[in-house]
């Protein structure tokens, strides 16, 4: 699809107030609808304006608003603590997020949804890196298995209306992203965010030493969320099933998602220290082996979507900096506003 063609579409963004939709829609404001009369066409509503868990609600919207082309980049998410705390939250905020959207697209015979989900809907032990078909092949890790329970069922509902109606959707797996609009609670946030709002804290406060959790010998790959939606808007594009332009695996049946993925991986304690060194922390960093690992290692197989044509961009210490730069201004600003 041109970038002509593109504009001519009216484009919802669920979860558009988000770091994954924030990212999506500065990338479509880049192309061409930052101009006045192509807002209209940018669909952005915030949660105060549509609530996605309330099927009715949801229904009457697309009634109104008649998008083309749904991105779902709305979800509950957080990091190993909250995930531990709130699995009820987790499973059902999600469920009915996604299944609210995905249904009302394809009664509504939209040209394309696009959904986003997650590097942990793989299994805890799978051979590395993750190719797609191993997806459902062994257990979950435990720590955020009601999350990826609640993604794996919309990939799961994308590919049976897919099969059953020929709906055009598409499944994207994103591994750990970090980046602008990221969440920085102490206890909620992901590994990038919470060790910079720790290191922070702990300069600050001239702390001689600072506590992260494990071991640190995980090892996690990481993307800059901009590259993901570059991903987005790549595989747009390239993906049309009703036209049979859909990747095959190698036996050559359809592929319902895609990982999308980095070539940026490093342990959890190296990129502890990356980030204290950016930061300007001097002091000791100690290791509360107490507390969980999670997965020891997760590395996303990109070769599909590299083969058509997709990489990502931003390297990791470049991407740190640019999220070190936004954080540092968000804190700025909640200065000035206090």
């Amino acid at each position: 699809m041109t970038e002509k063609l593109i504009l001519k579409e009216k484009i919802f963004i669920a979860g558009s107030s988000g770091m994954v939709g924030s990212a999506i829609k500065r990338a479509y404001l880049k192309i061409g609808f930052h101009k006045d009369y192509l807002l209209k066409n940018l669909l952005t509503p915030t949660h105060s304006e549509l609530d996605l868990t309330n099927y009715e609600i949801v229904d009457k919207w697309f009634q109104i608003n008649k998008p083309t082309i749904v991105i779902i980049a709305a979800a509950k998410v957080g990091g190993i603590y909250a995930n531990q705390n709130q699995p009820a939250d987790f499973i059902l905020d999600n469920l009915k997020i996604q299944t609210n959207i995905i249904e009302l697209s394809w009664k509504y015979n939209i040209k394309t949804l696009l959904f986003l989900g997650s590097s942990c809907i793989y299994p805890k032990f799978s051979p590395q890196p993750i190719k797609e078909e191993y997806l459902m092949t062994d257990q979950l890790e435990q720590t955020n298995e009601f999350y990826a329970l609640a993604k794996i069922a919309g990939i799961k509902l994308c590919q049976a209306l897919n099969q059953q109606h020929k709906f055009n959707s598409i499944c994207l797996m994103p591994t750990n992203l970090f980046g602008p609009g990221d969440n920085y609670h102490s206890l909620n946030s992901h590994v990038i965010p919470g060790l910079i709002k720790r290191f922070h804290d702990a300069k600050k406060s001239n702390s001689k030493y600072i506590k992260c959790w494990g071991s640190g010998t995980p090892l996690r790959e990481f993307l800059y969320v901009d590259d993901l939606a570059d991903a987005c808007l790549f595989i747009l594009d390239k993906w049309n099933s009703s036209k049979g332009r859909v990747p095959k695996d190698k036996k050559g049946k359809e592929i319902y998602w895609l990982n999308v993925g980095s070539p940026f991986e490093i342990s959890i304690k190296d990129l502890a220290k990356k980030i204290a060194e950016e930061i300007g922390f001097e002091g000791e960093i100690l290791w509360d082996k107490d507390m969980p690992d999670g997965t020891p290692r997760k590395k996303l197989d990109t070769s599909k979507i590299n083969a058509l044509g997709w990489e990502a961009k931003t390297n990791l210490e470049e991407g740190i900096r640019l999220t070190l730069s936004h954080f540092e201004k968000e804190m700025s600003n909640q200065t000035i506003r206090n």
